[in-house]
């Protein structure tokens, strides 16, 4: 593909890289997130396999991003981070994934980890190589804007965007990035927002449920609650997928950072968007 370039600059965030630096800045520096900047430790333990990120528009679930964010900087540098996301556009094969190119965006260009990419696709049953669904879709490029502001661009990523996000799928995506990436210095990163649009009373119930399935890292469970409550959670798939590959890891504790909803940000709870951040060490 070669570059792909961003498809939510000036929308989801801003586009001009001081007002991004900026505006990431304040997300850190937020009441609604950690209230410091992030600080890399570069002899990190990284202990942490797997996180839960949001990925609405910086000023609405910013703020719970950087809550995951801050963590990850304070546990070192991994090699690559295996983003997946949801595909809201429908475009594309039903898991796709991207094995060479570079991702751009306003802070940096981030490179394509080709070799894992290769691999998690060539271990995997339901996953094709597709550029199509990553064109316009935004769940993986919103977590972008932090890991090039931590890290620069010494951190690989390899894009996985579902469309398909049965139980049977996740198996599939969480097994192959299991095998392909064992004993390689990684992070899975989930990218999800929670329940869409209900009153702020309804999505912290849902997502309670949601969220304490996540806890238990329990990937089945989770699917489970989320058809049996009709929690309108868009990347529950990615987060079951993550859940999977972060136990082959060794992983055996999730914990809750933040929980927000846009209500948080526009004081208007008759109808939000919950988001959260989580990580699984």
């Amino acid at each position: 593909m070669g570059v792909r370039r961003p498809a939510v600059a000036g929308y989801f965030y801003e586009a001009d890289p001081d007002a991004l630096k900026k505006r990431i800045e304040h997300c850190f520096l937020s009441s609604l997130g950690p209230g410091k900047l992030p600080k890399v430790e570069k002899e990190g333990p990284r202990r942490i396999k797997g996180l839960v990120v949001p990925h609405a528009g910086l000023m609405y679930s910013g703020p719970v991003a950087a809550q995951a964010y801050l963590a990850l900087a304070e546990d070192g540098i991994p090699d690559t981070a295996i983003i997946i996301g949801p595909n809201h556009t429908g475009w594309g094969a039903g898991i796709s994934i991207m094995v060479d190119g570079s991702w751009s965006c306003p802070l940096g260009e981030v490179e394509i980890d080709t070799e894992l990419a290769s691999r998690i696709q060539g271990a995997a049953s339901l996953i094709s190589v597709d550029e199509e669904a990553h064109l316009n879709e935004h769940s993986i490029e919103v977590q972008l804007p932090f890991l090039t502001y931590i890290y620069g661009e010494k951190v690989k990523i390899v894009p996985i965007c579902m469309m398909i996000q049965a139980y049977e799928a996740c198996i599939d995506v969480g097994r192959a990035i299991a095998s392909a990436a064992a004993g390689r210095n990684v992070v899975v990163i989930a990218s999800t927002d929670f329940t869409h649009y209900e009153s702020q009373r309804s999505a912290e119930a849902k997502d309670r449920m949601a969220i304490e399935a996540i806890l238990k890292m329990d990937a089945k469970g989770l699917i489970e609650v989320v058809e049996r409550e009709a929690i309108s959670m868009c990347g529950y798939g990615p987060v079951a997928s993550m859940i999977i590959a972060s136990l082959s890891f060794g992983a055996s504790k999730a914990e809750l950072l933040k929980y927000a909803t846009s209500g948080d940000v526009t004081k208007d709870y008759s109808s939000v968007v919950g988001y959260a951040s989580l990580m699984v060490v």
